[in-house]
């Protein structure tokens, strides 16, 4: 993969070499490697080693840990979307007799299927996969340790589940349906199961020495759907463009955006640090930043893959280290640096290439009751509600015909505006879900649930 680093101003590049290079100083990382994704192409990449000589580049595969848990939820999706299962489709319907199988296919992509975090038994991550041949090897005894869908609960062991839900479906191991169904369409060609040259070796950092201990390579078997594959810088930033603009061969955009929406409770912890968990991805607001990728650590490797859908910018950095730089927040750092350094330019305004009257003369000023609300028409060919001024219920519109609409986010999501006519044909008022916006507050010409009194307004005298 050839990259354009012209196309980044000569001191965005600077910083962006500062970061990664603060990163792998402080952090003691035998490599650490990065790159930088702006409008769907990787702009910039970066590395640093402790070997001199040429240093690793956008080829050089890295082990991705967790980041795997995304491309298997590509896949799962690809299911759902085929007509294959439902997302809500108990997993005991499509692979009986788990002990696992109250927790639905969205659960158990979400974290909330109640699954316990890890496999019992040894280290799974240090230890060969043919110790646990069997899904029973996996979730042991007591896979379940919580209700599902009560709570997020981060589980190996879940998605090593969702691997042999495509391997059912698909009569091929988990691997060989990735290559064929999401790497060869994405041309993610050095994305692989197992190790493939060149590629870094993995190492353990003593935490009080300034020495190093190689970490084994395992074959995580059974488990391989939850943190098996490798990849590089290259591939990576293909992905992470894909997982912002979608790819009809694969996942459409819409369905990324399914994926990228929070479907978690959160805990308390959650909360505070603004963090929710959508189909596979991970959502953190930071610093009024809405960032969404995933995260990967096993033995002797840490990765990141993080977006900005606003900014249109997306990082990846990888590291051949068991523990010490904090890979994610350098990512998000790196989005930061591009966001901040050269801001996005928005696309020119356009206006709607046709005018429907019918839609036209619902624009503009509505109240709920008293609250006063504005609707616009927009180029996209969408409904806008939101309050004239500070925070409040808002939400986009599609168009269904016949005079609704069907909110798309917020609390209006699904339900269903509808202008409400007179027999002469004008607009009495919209309705929302039975609320009903006219356009003056209690408006005394239009229907209002528990009527308008006659006397009107008043002052106190």
């Amino acid at each position: 993969m050839t990259t354009s680093q012209e196309e980044l101003l000569p001191g965005t590049r600077r910083a962006l070499l500062h970061r990664i290079a603060v990163a792998q100083a402080e952090g003691r990382a035998p490599s650490l490697v990065a790159a930088v994704v702006r409008d769907g192409q990787a702009v910039w990449h970066g590395a640093r080693t402790s070997v001199d000589g040429h240093g690793p580049d956008e080829n050089v595969q890295y082990r991705i840990g967790s980041i795997t848990k995304t491309f298997t939820a590509v896949l799962v999706l690809r299911l759902r979307d085929e007509g294959a299962l439902d997302l809500e489709d108990p997993l005991e319907k499509h692979l009986p007799g788990t002990g696992a199988g109250e927790a639905n296919v969205a659960q158990l992509l979400a974290h909330t299927g109640g699954l316990a975090a890890e496999s019992p038994g040894p280290w799974w991550e240090r230890t060969p996969g043919a110790l646990r041949p069997e899904l029973t090897d996996v979730l042991g005894d007591q896979p379940v340790l919580h209700p599902a869908g009560r709570r997020f609960h981060y589980s190996n062991p879940g998605y090593s589940l969702l691997g042999a839900l495509v391997e059912k479906f698909r009569g091929a191991p988990w691997d060989e349906a990735l290559r064929r169904e999401v790497l060869e369409p994405l041309g993610l060609n050095r994305t692989s199961a197992r190790p493939q040259h060149p590629h870094a070796g993995g190492w353990a950092v003593h935490p009080w020495a300034d020495v190093m201990l190689p970490e084994p390579t395992e074959d995580f078997g059974r488990m391989a759907a939850a943190g098996q594959l490798w990849s590089t810088t290259g591939d990576l930033a293909r992905f992470a463009a894909f997982l912002t603009r979608g790819d009809d061969r694969v996942l459409s955009a819409e369905t990324l955006r399914e994926m990228r929406t929070p479907a978690a409770p959160a805990e308390l912890t959650d909360l505070a640090n603004g963090s929710s968990y959508g189909l596979g991805l991970r959502i953190e607001n930071q610093d009024g930043r809405l960032l969404v990728g995933h995260s990967g650590s096993v033995p002797g490797f840490l990765a990141s893959l993080t977006l900005s859908e606003a900014d249109d910018v997306a990082a990846v950095v990888l590291a051949n280290c068991t523990s010490g730089p904090m890979v994610s927040q350098v990512a998000a750092d790196l989005i930061r640096i591009v966001a901040e350094a050269e801001p996005r330019i928005p696309e020119p305004w356009r206006p709607l290439r046709e005018a429907d009257r019918s839609v036209l003369e619902l624009a503009g000023q509505w109240y709920w009751g008293t609250n006063p609300f504005a609707l616009r028409v927009t180029a996209d060919g969408f409904l806008s509600l939101g309050p004239l001024s500070g925070g409040g219920r808002r939400s986009r519109f599609r168009r269904n015909g016949e005079g609704t609409w069907t909110g798309l986010e917020g609390y209006f999501a699904g339900e269903v505006l509808r202008a409400v006519r007179r027999p002469d044909g004008t607009v009495d008022h919209l309705d929302l879900g039975s609320f009903v916006f006219t356009r003056q507050p209690y408006d005394e010409r239009a229907d209002v649930p528990g009527g308008v009194d006659p006397q009107g307004w008043r002052g106190i005298g």
